[in-house]
């Protein structure tokens, strides 16, 4: 009869089609024979908004647990575990991993895939932005790292105390590029010196494209960031304040960027700050210190340095008695310590230090 024609070509089309979970709702996809449930991705639409790419390659998986150096007794904290692919390999490693995920999808789908298993009771999972929250103890951090909170959680993971062992993180290839360069190097920037301040860093493992679901546009590259002991005791906003200034314009030489009117007129009105502070805070001459907090400041957007560069260029309205006098202490203070035809972009970080405490000695500040 014409409805059991029909009951059977409705059957017919089920049979070749493949359930998939797409935003809570199900969704039938036609099956061809090569569209299947994947376990790897869970079956999931991504969210850009996300910064969603599923490592998909068990063996970059392995080498990335394996630069980690992880010990028995280790707290792992995991950022953006997705569908758990390297949880589960942390989980064999490791005492315990506290993954943060902001997709619940995501979560269902890590919590299904330890349900059951020995690995189960070694696993918390913290739903929301890792950025927002206060961040737990922790021995090492492994993470997949969304582009969006990149510089974020460098100098959030930082500035957290106690200190870590070490981050094995997974960024695009730029930013990991900009994080490991050296004086000289063309990607060389303030967010190279800033880490380089507070961490050893160095380039681990290439990851192409193509090793993702969906594939991003860039190549990735894993970083492994050990922290130092002992940061230098010194102003983070202060340090901030000078980078920023000196990679506003980092082909320049100093001795150009502090002879601007702009430069010099921020400089007299934080001399002119200091000294009348100098008796309550620091003392003549002295260097003030900041709480570790202030370490997260140093991830701000490098974006801001070009507004920094575009309104240090502008000429001033003339120059005062007090500018003047400033701008021969500092031409001064850079030829005595022999800055004055040097840039930024050669400098390292003991050469920033070494300028900081040069103009702190003085009286000038950046903060």
């Amino acid at each position: 009869s014409c409805m059991q024609r029909a009951l059977a070509s409705a059957v017919a089309r089920v049979r070749g089609s493949t359930l998939l979970f797409t935003m809570g709702k199900h969704k039938r996809v036609r099956n061809n024979g090569t569209e299947r449930h994947d376990p790897i991705t869970g079956g999931f639409e991504f969210l850009k908004s996300f910064g969603q790419h599923i490592l998909r390659n068990p063996m970059i998986t392995q080498n990335i647990v394996d630069k980690a150096e992880l010990r028995s007794t280790d707290v792992v904290l995991e950022v953006g575990p997705g569908t758990g692919n390297l949880t589960v390999k942390l989980l064999e490693r490791c005492k315990k991993v506290i993954a943060f995920e902001i997709d619940p999808r995501m979560i269902m789908e890590l919590k299904k895939r330890v349900e059951g298993t020995p690995h189960a009771k070694k696993l918390q999972i913290v739903q929301g932005d890792v950025i927002k929250h206060e961040l737990p103890y922790f021995d090492v951090c492994v993470a997949n790292t969304p582009y969006q909170i990149s510089s974020p959680l460098v100098f959030k993971l930082l500035s957290h105390r106690p200190l870590f062992r070490c981050a094995v993180l997974m960024f695009q290839r730029e930013f990991a590029l900009r994080l490991i360069a050296r004086p000289g190097d063309a990607l060389y920037c303030r967010l190279s010196v800033n880490t380089q301040l507070l961490a050893k860093v160095h380039h681990a493992i290439k990851v192409g494209r193509n090793n993702f679901r969906p594939p991003p546009k860039v190549d990735s590259s894993v970083i492994r960031m050990d922290p130092l002991s002992s940061p230098p005791p010194i102003s983070f906003r202060e340090w901030d304040g000078l980078t920023r200034l000196c990679f506003s314009r980092k082909n320049k030489t100093l001795g150009a960027i502090f002879r601007q009117s702009h430069v010099l007129r921020l400089m007299t009105d934080n001399y002119r700050t200091y000294q009348a502070l100098q008796g309550a805070r620091d003392g003549p001459g002295g260097t003030s210190t900041t709480g570790d907090d202030d370490i997260a400041m140093l991830g701000g957007d490098e974006s801001e340095d070009a507004v920094m560069a575009e309104a240090s260029g502008k000429k001033g309205k003339g120059k005062d008695e007090e500018t003047r006098a400033t701008k021969e202490k500092v031409v001064a203070l850079l030829e005595k310590s022999g800055f004055i035809e040097k840039r930024a972009a050669k400098l390292d970080v003991d050469d920033f230090l070494v300028l900081l405490k040069a103009f702190n000695d003085e009286g000038f500040h950046f903060a």
